[in-house]
């Protein structure tokens, strides 16, 4: 067996500029990894979070450093014991799944021992603007099922009335990415259920999300800044009802797989998630997809142009992927 490395980082263009409460953004830059062996090449595809002070050097960094172990046949349980969680250990590990289905000749869903996927709804999200904006961009996307809003505190009561209005029946998820305190969800979470939301994402920091325990709230709450791996969940239990399992932040397609067998047995509610990226990111998440309550892979929906071989989409129904993309 010889296998070869590639690493490289790619920069997509937003079709528009995308701003939660940390920030904005108007290209999506991604780092893949290709691991090619015995003419047949796995791709994987991450986004260093800045949350957790990555960047496409570091994670580079991190790859590079694992050269010899990949080069030299690492697989995938061994690679946990490797790398610590995070958007390094994400590119290497889909792209060994991705290796393991080319040289098998067989679908990653097969070998991980899944039921053939099937087409999925995914959430379609509403960058974080003022009122009207935001409601023009509801009006635009009304026929959508479901409607996921940036939020950010100040003025978010009126984001969400005006984005109701505008889509009345779209279910709608929202979107605080930390930035509430306990007084904004002691505040809006009573409001909420009578506009629409179905479940409210990550409102207050991580570090201060006992809080909610003293707030009874109508509407579920998620963890995403708050869920990161494995471990994460069982500190989770009590406090959210949903987690929130993106695989930049688990580490790969193995380890989110586990954490779905992990959150069932917890009774978490679960929700699979994205950073803005192509559609490779987006092709491992959709495995986990299948039996979540809540999809959000809209990332490629979100950019200028997706790569060659990307998710088909009717309207926010996601249809499966061909192997030409992942798996």
């Amino acid at each position: 067996m010889t296998r070869k490395l590639k690493i490289k980082s790619e920069s997509f263009k937003l079709a528009q500029t995308f701003t939660i409460s940390r920030g904005s953004k108007s290209e999506a830059e991604v780092l893949v990894v290709e691991i090619e062996e015995d003419g047949k090449t796995g791709r994987g595809e991450c986004v260093p979070y800045a949350r957790y002070k990555e960047s496409v050097g570091s994670v580079t960094e991190i790859v590079e450093s694992l050269r010899n172990a990949i080069e030299g046949g690492v697989g995938r349980q061994r690679l946990r014991n490797l790398l610590k969680p995070g958007a390094a250990r994400n590119a290497i590990d889909c792209a060994l799944w991705d290796l393991e289905a080319k040289l098998a000749g067989k679908p990653a869903w097969e070998i991980a021992g899944l039921e053939k996927p099937h087409d999925v709804v995914t959430t379609y999200t509403l960058s974080l603007d003022t009122p009207a904006k935001m409601a023009e961009a509801a009006k635009a996307n009304a026929s959508r099922p479901f409607l996921k809003l940036k939020l950010a505190g100040p003025e978010d009561l009126e984001r969400v009335k005006a984005v109701h209005q505008a889509a009345p029946n779209a279910k709608l998820m929202v979107d605080a990415n930390e930035g509430w305190s306990i007084d904004d969800y002691k505040a809006l979470s009573p409001l909420l259920k009578n506009l629409g939301v179905v479940l409210i994402e990550q409102p207050l920091p991580a570090e201060d999300d006992l809080a909610i325990l003293a707030v009874k709230g109508s509407v579920p709450v998620c963890a995403d800044e708050s869920c990161h791996d494995l471990s994460s969940l069982r500190t989770l239990h009590g406090r959210y009802q949903c987690v929130n399992i993106k695989l930049d932040k688990a580490g790969g397609l193995t380890e989110a797989l586990a954490m779905v067998a992990e959150a069932r047995r917890l009774e978490f509610q679960v929700m699979v998630g994205c950073m803005v990226a192509t559609s490779l990111s987006m092709a491992p998440g959709f495995l986990v997809a299948q039996t979540a309550e809540f999809v959000d892979l809209d990332g490629p929906l979100l950019l200028a142009e997706d790569r060659p071989h990307g998710f088909k989409f009717t309207g926010s129904t996601m249809h499966p992927n061909t192997p030409e993309l992942w798996g």
